[in-house]
This record gives structure tokens, C-alpha cells and sequence, in this order.
């Protein structure tokens, strides 16, 4: 008889992962996650001592893919601040539960958007934002700030139902927002 399938932690993360997309966050449990797995609810109790271990590293990984997400971005395109936008909430329209999970489940690290604009998982697109603006590092938060705040309820609305995804007016809203949070830093205004 060949040995069992050994279930790693890994498998796990993923299968909870698999059960946020489906069917939202608040269905992982270890009944849902073994069922995904084709095994008992003893692997996952293994790996994990509570749930809510579980959905923090589901979390982890979600953040992990949302960011490598909205950092896909052609060469081809000029744009990067535009795309970074767009993509955001594209991602909200394609994955309406895990941004959810993301953002409006309570399981996010930072506690104020201070804490958020200084996180590691932003490092990459405030990079990117920097590189892209010609500003320093502040001056590119403060930008951030303002385009995040905008985007962000773009895609909540979206991923709720409430509104249809129009990437051209959309596309004209993003760009009056970032010209006008450039224009403010560069005139003073606050």
C-alpha cells in the first residue's frame, strides 16, 4: 500500500486561500479547508492551532498576490501610476472576495493609513511611484495618500455591487486626482 499524501502547511494556506476566493473569508474553517484538501480536519489542526492562525497567513498570502498583482504591469505601458490604479481595482472586480479579505475584514496589520504607507508590502509601488514622479520620498507618500484614498473607494464600490466598472471614466477620474495631488504638493497647497 503506498504511503498517505502528506499534507504540508503550505497546502493548507493555499486550500484556505482557495475557499476566501470562492466563497469569502468567513467560510475558512477546517471542515471547508479538508474538504478543498480531500482529507480529515486533522491536517489542518496540525499546521495550525486555531483558525485564526490560518487566516492570518491566508492573509499574508493574499497581500503577497494583491501586490505582485498591481506591480503587473506591461513595459509597454507609459503610465505606471495610471496602471497601479487600474489595477487595483481590476483587482476588485476580479477577485471581489479577496479584496474584501484584504481590506474590509479587519485582519490587516496597520491600524492607520501612516502605518500602511510605511509597511514593507508597499515598498515596491511607492518605489515605483517615486521613480515614476520625480518627487522624494515624502512628497511621493503624500501623493500616494491621495491616489490611494480615491482608488480605494472606486474598488470598494466595485467590489460591493454598487457600481460598474467603466476604465475610461475611471481612467479620467485617476488622472484628475494625480495631477491635482501633484499640483498641490508643487504649489504648496495642502
Amino acid at each position: 500500500m503506498p504511503p498517505k499524501a502528506k499534507i504540508t502547511k503550505e497546502m493548507v494556506i493555499d486550500a484556505a486561500l482557495e475557499v476566501v476566493r470562492k466563497t469569502g473569508a468567513e467560510n475558512i474553517n477546517a471542515r471547508t479547508v479538508s474538504k478543498k484538501l480531500n482529507c480529515s480536519t486533522q491536517p489542518v489542526m496540525y499546521h495550525f492551532a486555531t483558525i485564526e492562525e490560518l487566516k492570518k497567513a491566508v492573509y499574508q498570502k493574499a497581500d503577497t498576490y494583491h501586490t505582485q498583482y498591481l506591480m503587473s504591469i506591461p513595459e509597454t505601458k507609459e503610465d505606471i501610476l495610471l496602471e497601479i490604479g487600474l489595477n487595483y481595482i481590476r483587482f476588485a472586480i476580479k477577485e471581489p472576495n479577496l479584496f474584501r479579505f484584504l481590506f474590509q475584514s479587519g485582519f490587516a496589520v496597520e491600524n492607520s493609513l501612516l502605518e500602511m504607507i510605511n509597511s514593507k508590502e508597499l515598498i515596491p509601488i511607492i518605489s515605483a511611484m517615486q521613480k515614476e514622479m520625480d518627487l522624494d520620498i515624502n512628497q511621493t507618500k503624500e501623493v500616494f495618500v491621495t491616489l490611494a484614498l480615491f482608488v480605494h473607494g472606486y474598488a470598494s464600490i466595485i467590489a460591493n455591487n454598487s457600481l460598474e466598472y467603466d476604465e475610461t471614466l475611471i481612467t479620467t477620474h485617476l488622472k484628475r486626482v494625480y495631477t491635482g495631488a501633484v499640483l498641490a504638493l508643487q504649489g504648496g497647497n495642502e
